[in-house]
């Protein structure tokens, strides 16, 4: 594989890698430091709010600077962060307010960086000569592999080191996800024109934000693809993070939880490989149908909460199909955002897609709490039959192959607001 394409990737996995390992580890070294569960969730709570808010905000700075170089500073920031713990463990010992000081720093590299690397995407299929489809498809499975890779990863290192070290291990992986992307020629993240010349940027930060803000809102197929991805991270979340444990706490099996894990994780890397493969000559409408109708399915069988293994069944097959969808709209996003507003618009998506979640969480909590778990599973299936209800009848999402450049134009694609 060509360097551009294969620093991209191996930089992509060591960041996704780094962040698995550090969602499981550092919820385990607070707790070991401070003695609390509360400590925990408020070091959760306090890094939450930034960490959006810098992924609405700083998609104007992506616009702005090299691309590339957005990347690498977001991957150092992460890393800065989770290194000042080690280091103030040895100067003065931790406490809470350090894990929410350092989370909250940390915070504000996390969404920016995966905007950042999404952003720069077009420019890496335009550079390595790769399809987008075969980027894309190697990219879900990738994430697939960080996936599965990083609990185990952080599990292993909490036996076998103390705290500080694994938290050492775990700032390397940025920083070498950084020192990777450098290996990405700086041209390559120039932010360009559709006719490949440098973007002139003007007006104020505030005025680009919203003019980013009004080209997603007003492109039906951007609110469309938005709105499905946004349901999937619900129902996924709130099945993940609640309803599973409550079941298998029901069940008496708490331990099969992990499992869960490692079946959606197959899914999407089976899903992945299968696209990179065979995305490129098939027709685009069928992987997308494809891509909701197995996330139907899946969901629904884990909704059914019928026994142990027909619900790992259930988690494979959503995992599969996410592994399709998830690289269809990876493809889409790239043909059809405007180059210079892709910082703004795929910071929005990304910001609403990390709050998603405990949303989510939320919403199937109370339903669990007056309703039981098994209508709160139910409710959640009826939330994706609405966003199915949207990919089969939507307009904008009828016609996804790629539309032809029009004679003296050097863009290929544009936002389609059919």
């Amino acid at each position: 594989m060509r360097l551009i394409p294969f620093a991209y990737l191996a930089s992509y996995l060591l960041s996704l890698t780094g962040n698995s390992i550090a969602g499981v580890a550092l919820p385990l070294i607070v707790l070991q430091v401070t003695g609390s569960a509360l400590g925990a969730g408020a070091v959760a709570a306090a890094t939450a709010v930034p960490a959006v808010v810098a992924g609405l905000l700083m998609g104007v700075v992506i616009d702005r600077i090299n691309r590339r170089t957005s990347s690498v500073v977001t991957d150092l920031v992460s890393a800065a962060a989770v290194a000042a713990l080690p280091l103030i463990d040895m100067l003065s010992g931790l406490s809470l307010g350090w894990f929410i000081l350092f989370g909250i720093i940390g915070s504000l590299g996390d969404v920016p960086g995966m905007t950042a690397r999404d952003a720069l995407l077009p420019a890496i299929v335009r550079h390595s000569g790769i399809a987008a489809e075969r980027l894309m498809g190697i990219r879900e499975a990738l994430g697939a592999v960080a996936l599965l890779l990083g609990p185990a990863v952080a599990g292993t290192l909490m036996v076998l080191f103390d705290g500080s070290t694994v938290l050492w291990i775990t700032a390397a992986t940025s920083l070498a996800a950084a020192l990777l992307t450098l290996l990405i020629p700086h041209r390559v993240g120039a932010v360009v024109t559709a006719d490949g010349e440098a973007a002139i940027v003007t007006g104020t930060g505030w005025a680009q934000l919203r003019e980013g803000w009004r080209a997603l809102f007003r492109s039906r197929f951007l609110l469309a693809t938005t709105a499905l991805s946004l349901a999937s991270v619900i129902v996924l979340a709130s099945l993940q993070g609640l309803i599973l444990p409550v079941y298998f706490t029901l069940v008496e099996q708490p331990g099969m939880l992990g499992f869960v894990l490692s079946a959606l994780a197959a899914g999407m890397l089976i899903g992945g490989t299968t696209y990179a493969i065979a995305g490129a000559p098939g027709r685009r409408r069928a992987w997308f149908l494809a891509g909701m109708l197995g996330s139907t399915l899946g969901f629904g069988i884990i909704a059914a909460l019928p026994s142990v293994w027909v619900v790992f069944a259930g988690a494979f097959v959503v995992g599969l199909s996410s592994g399709l969808f998830g690289s269809l709209i990876g493809v889409l996003m790239i043909e059809r955002i405007p180059e210079q507003m892709r910082g703004r618009i795929m910071g929005t998506q990304n910001a609403i897609m990390t709050a998603a979640p405990a949303a989510g969480i939320v919403l199937a909590a109370v339903l669990t709490e007056y309703a039981g778990v098994n209508v709160a599973a139910i409710a959640l299936v009826g939330v994706w039959l609405v966003a199915l209800a949207l990919g089969l009848f939507a307009r904008s999402l009828r016609n996804l192959e790629p539309e032809p450049a029009e004679p003296g134009n050097g863009e290929t694609v544009v936002v389609n607001n059919a």
